[in-house]
């Protein structure tokens, strides 16, 4: 089970993350992100970017595609944190896009595999959960 410190980082990272989001641009979510960096999708394809201009591209398509069905921004909920040792964390989260209104457009489960690093937590791989 997490501390209450370390929950708390990572709920700083998360809400750090609903931040960069909102501005939907790529290149400053990307910075949460090391790289190389892995994403699994609820399909089962797998997805590798190895370097911070690839995954800055990956995100911008990612936001404008969100923003094309009316998102404007994202909230997180129900958030779980396992230790990992002194080098790493496990963080899942419920995302929900939401449109202009409030009203939630997606949602689904994430886990985050997060390193820590001079700069604060960031992300290496992530897996999103199947139905």
């Amino acid at each position: 089970m997490a501390t209450t410190a370390l929950q708390g980082e990572v709920a700083a990272f998360f809400d750090a993350f609903v931040e960069a989001f909102q501005t939907f641009d790529g290149q400053r979510i990307a910075r949460r992100y090391l790289a190389p960096y892995s994403a699994l999708h609820a399909g089962g394809s797998v997805e590798c970017f190895s370097t911070p201009p690839e995954i800055a591209a990956y995100f911008q398509k990612v936001v404008e595609g969100y923003h094309s069905q009316g998102c404007r921004s994202c909230r997180y909920g129900e958030l779980e944190v396992v230790s990992m040792g002194q080098a790493c964390v496990l963080g899942t989260v419920t995302w929900d896009l939401l449109l202009e209104d409030g009203r939630v457009l997606q949602s689904w489960r994430e886990s985050y595999n997060l390193a820590r690093t001079a700069e604060g937590l960031r992300v290496f791989a992530t897996v999103d959960h199947a139905d």
